[in-house]
């Protein structure tokens, strides 16, 4: 006997279904579907064959979900909600393979949102409704609109460089582990202004390395990284942007509007950098020379080695 609900109604056609889901009315699941344990697939849904669906996902009214589409674990997918699978589609003329199309852990897509076929929606991400997603999205961020652009990021702590957080010229310490915040003065005068920082004086290591980013569309996010060994101190020296710093457990949005505002990132720190005002110019200085095998791109892998990095770096 199944241990999961299926509607009578519903058309289920794939026996790999699992304990606890339940499949409502007018529900058309084809035959190589998978889908995991504790799901709700409400009426009017959907499921093509090459269509894998993890544990606990709830698919609201409407949706139809297209060979290619992976979906992990926790994801809600909300009233129709629409995938596609083919970027240049036309009647009769079908694929040999249908771009990979991923919805990682806990991500959720509000109602009537449009996801392109190939895209990657982040961990924990948030699709707003209607937002017509045409590129991926990071882990946690917020998208909505058409095109879909990043707005803020989930569960981002209160901003830490307010003038609070930042008075005096000594680092401050924000919640990101490692992370810090210098403050140094702009000397200004009618010749213009002047910043300086030295080496254990607002500059917390012997830089190898600077490189500069300017001229980056608003609607454009960089970073989307972590280093393993390498230091980096960020300065926004003319114009604002903001970083996102997140140590696995603790994420926060740090504004850089000011030559004043140094933000020290350490090792093993995701950060991501958005928001970039038209003229921003940003100014990283770095502990070592460019090392492809420093970085870790993909925010899994980042989660996955942190541990080990925190347990060499507190003896354990």
């Amino acid at each position: 006997m199944a241990d999961y609900f299926v509607h009578p109604q519903a058309i289920v056609e794939t026996s790999r279904i699992g304990r606890g889901s339940r499949i409502w009315a007018f529900a058309h699941i084809l035959p190589n579907a998978v889908v995991g344990e504790e799901c709700n697939v409400c009426d009017h849904t959907f499921i093509e064959n090459d269509v894998v669906i993890g544990d606990r996902v709830t698919i609201k009214c409407g949706v139809q979900i297209w060979d290619g589409v992976h979906i992990e674990d926790d994801v809600f997918i909300g009233p129709n909600a629409t995938f596609t699978n083919d970027p240049l589609p036309r009647s009769k003329h079908h694929l040999d393979q249908y771009p990979k199309t991923w919805v990682r852990h806990g991500a959720s897509i509000g109602a009537n949102a449009t996801i392109l076929a190939g895209v990657t929606i982040g961990r924990q991400a948030m699709v707003g409704a209607g937002a017509v997603v045409t590129r991926s999205v990071p882990p946690h961020a917020v998208v909505v609109g058409n095109p879909a652009r990043i707005i803020r990021y989930m569960d981002s702590e209160t901003p830490a460089a307010e003038p609070a957080a930042v008075a005096g010229t000594g680092p401050s310490e924000i919640r990101v582990d490692g992370v810090r915040v210098h403050r140094a003065p702009v000397i200004r005068d009618m010749r213009g202004d002047l910043s300086a920082r030295e080496v254990g004086d607002g500059l917390p290591f012997a830089p190898r390395r600077y490189f500069a980013i300017f001229d980056v569309p608003s609607k454009e996010v960089r970073g989307e990284h972590a280093h393993r060994e390498l230091e980096q101190l960020l300065i926004c020296l003319r114009g604002s942007m903001a970083l996102v710093a997140d140590d696995g457990t603790h994420r926060q949005e740090i504004p850089l509007d000011s030559p004043e505002i140094a933000v020290y990132v350490p090792p093993m720190v995701w950060c991501v950098q958005y928001k970039y005002s038209a003229d921003a110019l940003l100014l990283v200085l770095a502990s070592d020379v460019y090392s492809p095998e420093d970085y870790i791109r993909d925010y899994d892998q980042f989660l996955a080695e942190r541990p080990a990095y925190e347990r060499r770096n507190r003896g354990g």
